[in-house]
């Protein structure tokens, strides 16, 4: 074998440890080293030092070279982050940025590192300014999302960026607030639903009762503090196996305090009034991408949604007023928000919709406009849409003269001019359907609107969640297994970034 394809392959089994956790003692186990022997017997399998010392720091160096490149070139990003303590108990920090390229979206783990230093609001910005510099980007940040937490609120706030709260963050924390008013009910709920998971006898006669009455076989879910929505699924999965839950709870006479029938009707109401609030979650939460212009839409239409049920709740009034109270509070004058508003209204699938006040609107749009006309038009053609080819036409000698003439009358125009009719020829375009890519219609208007194209590139730029930095902690989590529970914080470090950033 040549040392050429050693290498090439060595490189492609440092991308499989990367991408699929595996743990660099893989090149010992009996059984991998069988398969590969069949798969190539010329082929010599690294030692596992020479693996993690030299192959996969070789490969970071290269991955993080290409992605400085791209991100160096980006007009503006967005950065989210958040912090995570792991099973041993190292406390970690993770950074993403998030940026326009070739008008598609466009993701990357900046850093992932071990934090040793208290969590105080100074060194948190001095961490995160640290990795803005080393990417060349404290420049160009227009935005930076987190979790709702006073120490990181304040970190952003001493950048001097602009902070957004994490949408999914500050449901979770709505919600949990407001689950607060049904407390009795869901204290016997989590009784019930404990009971039959540490009870083995509890849990066989459960599923042999839902058997005799021809219902699947449903355990009963317990809820994770952190998580809002596990106590809607929690409520949900005993709804289903009310009748087989009461009928156990009685035949075993279980020494917990069963549901009433209005206590019933109750969390039947609740799961109703919740629906929405999981049908977003679930949305922001799966997507890898949500646009800031998507939160002024699903936050008016939560508030739309919860007020229209106050109508017909009956058992979930209070419930329904406490969620009413706590939106009011959080989304107050939300379309006075730069993030929001401007984002919105340069979204072409939603602009001036989500709107209910003029003057937001106008506010925005003087702020669109003036920083569309601090925009030099680019004099470079738009890149060409998929699949077009697009060639520069020669220009003859009759049309030389003309073409001078237009250039300099062009020089001669008022950029605020240009960029107030700009905008207005922007919102009189006909919406897009929502399914449609918004970035893909800047692109085919990008001639039309050479201006706001490049004030879009910073708003478009922002996500509404913290989501992308909290996945890499759950695949942290996964990397500090039982088996590799010692790894060091630099070899982490490697990992974590070429398993967010391959492609």
């Amino acid at each position: 074998m040549t040392p050429s394809k050693q290498h090439s392959i060595d490189e492609e089994l440092a991308k499989m440890i990367a991408t699929d956790f595996q743990p660099f003692s893989i090149v010992e186990d009996r059984g991998f080293k069988s398969f590969v022997k069949t798969l190539n017997p010329t082929y010599t399998l690294p030692s596992r030092k020479t693996l993690s010392q030299t192959t996969i720091p070789k490969l970071y160096d290269t991955e993080r070279a290409l992605w400085q490149v791209r991100v160096k070139q980006a007009p503006s990003v967005c950065l989210t982050t958040d912090c995570w303590t792991s099973r041993t108990t190292c406390s970690f920090m993770a950074v993403t940025c998030h940026f326009i390229e070739n008008y598609k979206m466009t993701s990357c783990l900046l850093d992932c590192f071990e934090f040793t230093d208290r969590h105080t609001a100074e060194n948190l910005a001095e961490e995160l300014v640290r990795v803005a510099k080393e990417w060349q980007v404290e420049d160009k940040v227009v935005c930076c999302v987190s979790d709702n937490a006073a120490n990181i609120t304040k970190a952003i706030k001493i950048l001097k960026w602009t902070h957004h709260p994490c949408l999914a963050h500050t449901l979770n924390l709505m919600i949990r607030d407001a689950l607060k008013v049904v407390k009795p009910t869901l204290d016997k709920v989590k009784a019930v639903v404990e009971f039959f998971h540490k009870s083995t006898v509890a849990t066989q006669r459960l599923k042999s009762t839902q058997c005799q009455m021809g219902m699947p076989e449903l355990r009963p879910k317990q809820e994770c503090a952190t998580r809002w929505n596990s106590t809607f699924y929690m409520l949900k999965r005993i709804l289903e196996t009310k009748d087989a839950i009461i009928s156990t709870l009685a035949l075993i006479n279980a020494p917990v305090d069963a549901l009433c029938q209005e206590e019933w009707e109750l969390v039947k109401e609740v799961c109703t009034v919740l629906q929405p609030f999981e049908e977003v979650t679930v949305e922001i939460s799966a997507e890898s991408y949500v646009s800031a212009s998507k939160m002024l839409l699903l936050c008016k239409g939560l508030q739309r949604v919860t007020a229209q049920q106050t109508v017909t709740m009956q058992k979930g009034k209070e419930l329904v007023a406490a969620l009413c109270s706590a939106m009011d509070r959080k989304f107050l004058r939300m379309e006075y928000n730069t993030v929001h508003s401007e984002t919105t209204l340069l979204d072409p699938r939603f602009k001036k919709l989500a709107f209910n006040d003029n003057r937001a609107v106008d506010e925005a749009l003087q702020r669109i406009s003036a920083a569309a006309a601090r925009c030099t038009p680019s004099s470079q053609p738009a890149p060409p849409l998929e699949g077009q080819v697009f060639e520069e036409p020669q220009t003859s000698v009759v049309w030389r003269l003309f073409d001078e003439r237009a250039t300099g009358d062009a020089t001669r125009r008022n950029p605020t001019a240009d960029a107030i009719m700009e905008v207005r020829s922007y919102l009189e375009e006909p919406i897009i359907q929502r399914a449609e890519d918004p970035l893909s219609w800047w692109q085919a208007k990008a001639s039309v609107f050479p201006r706001l194209v490049k004030v879009m590139e910073g708003r478009l730029c922002i996500v509404a969640t913290s989501v992308p930095s909290e996945r890499i902690f759950s695949k942290t989590g996964q990397i500090i297994s039982e088996r590799r529970n010692r790894i060091s914080a630099s070899k982490l470090r490697h990992l974590i970034f070429l398993n967010a950033n391959l492609h």
